[in-house]
């Protein structure tokens, strides 16, 4: 046996009730004997239990992914990450995570546009008061921003305009963004890969791919809150069905259908990144960088065993061993730098605020997350040069992709 397939989920056989009898016992049939006591009965039945719900694990992950070096990675998400989930929810109520200053009039250099303007409701948003910004993060991204050639990203100029995604959180705003995503697939993402090749440059794609699959969960979320509450859809708002939306953009037989798998493996490069960049986090926890109510939301977060599990390490490691196959690999990765910052620029072809604000924030988690797992030369970043924008965009993008896979859960159930 390889150590691949001692990793994989077994496929378990339908398990009834009666079916569980007959293999538990050890007589055959005609000579099982009921059971004798009522606390005899409830140990098989909740070994029956443990038994189903182990299969019913095992058919969901199945249905993400055929790839056998994700699919230990992907069960382990699966099981532990509702409490990862709600852990993060607490982390974003934190000053330290929730506030960026992005420059919302940068112009779009990529894309011919005409111009749109965003006077909806649901894709507006304001800067905040200047006395709700915390004197000691303005001055740490003051002093931290410099201009690096050849960085992962290049994040937008400090200035006195902060957004706080609590008070503007994702949402379905009814823009369509599919122009922008065509050209990031077609432009950015490296052309003449296959999604098996022994290539990071296939990881890249992979990577970028699962980003899109966790911002459309984020959609079909939003129509799914709309019909929840009753809310009137606008003449804009063209998405209205949240399941055939599932079924159109992640499901096995729609426009994407690896979506999924591919969501997944990017949650797993993030978690990775998180877990490396752990040190430092907890460095400027106790040195008092990140305030006192922001360490205690994060510290339980750093200390989830779903960071460090070995499965979920899977997906680090297939790229890492990719990037330093070999010399010409390793020569290659500025490209990866290149594109990872084009990502982040194309942003401002967005054309609802909303969606450009928040687009932003997980294509610079995205981007740390690469910065800090491969670096210049394939072993890594150093992590103790990486600024508070960036491990706050990171650590906000792990809770995107956590609560996306929460809503992925609940949409197949």
């Amino acid at each position: 046996m390889t150590v691949t397939q001692a990793l994989v989920l077994p496929t378990l056989p339908t398990l009834t009730r009666q079916s569980f009898r007959q293999t538990s016992s050890p007589a055959s049939a005609a000579q099982a004997k009921p059971f004798a006591t009522h606390s005899q009965s409830r140990c098989m039945q909740t070994t029956f239990d443990r038994l189903s719900a182990r299969a019913a694990a095992a058919k969901s992950v199945h249905a993400v992914s055929s790839n056998e070096e994700l699919l230990p990675g992907i069960g382990a998400i699966d099981s532990m990450n509702a409490e990862l989930s709600e852990k993060l929810n607490v982390l974003r109520d934190q000053a330290y995570f929730r506030l960026y200053s992005i420059d919302m009039l940068a112009s779009c250099e990529y894309i011919p546009q005409e111009l749109f303007e965003c006077y909806s409701e649901t894709c507006e948003i304001y800067p905040i008061d200047d006395d709700e910004i915390p004197s000691a993060i303005k001055k740490v991204d003051a002093d931290e921003h410099e201009f690096d050639m050849d960085g992962w990203a290049r994040w937008d100029m400090p200035s006195e305009d902060y957004y706080d995604i609590e008070q503007f959180p994702e949402d379905y705003t009814g823009y369509d963004g599919s122009e922008v995503w065509r050209f990031i697939h077609n432009r950015i993402c490296f052309k003449g890969y296959e999604y098996d090749d022994d290539h990071w440059k296939a990881d890249f794609n992979k990577a970028v791919s699962g980003l899109h699959s966790m911002i459309s969960v984020q959609i079909i979320r939003g129509i799914q809150e709309k019909i929840d509450t009753n809310e009137e859809f606008t003449e804009d708002e063209q998405w209205r069905d949240p399941v055939a939306e599932f079924d159109r953009r992640l499901g096995p037989k729609g426009e994407t259908p690896l979506a999924l798998e591919n969501m997944y493996f990017c949650y797993m490069l993030l978690l990775t990144a998180a877990s490396k960049a752990r040190e430092r986090l907890l460095k400027d926890c106790d040195s008092g960088k990140i305030d006192e109510d922001a360490a205690n939301a994060l510290r339980p977060i750093l200390e989830h065993p779903l960071l460090d599990n070995p499965f979920v390490g899977a997906a680090y490691a297939k790229f890492h061993d990719h990037a330093v196959k070999d010399s010409d690999s390793v020569g290659a990765l500025w490209e990866a730098r290149m594109r990872s910052r084009e990502l982040l620029r194309i942003m401002n072809c967005v054309q609802c605020n909303k969606c450009r604000l928040h687009g932003k924030i997980s294509t610079m988690g995205l981007s740390t997350a690469l910065q800090i797992l491969v670096g210049s030369t394939g072993e890594g970043g150093d992590v103790t040069t990486v600024s508070r924008v960036e491990l706050a965009a990171l650590m906000e993008t792990v809770d995107k992709f956590s609560r996306a896979i929460q809503t992925c859960k609940k949409m197949q159930s």
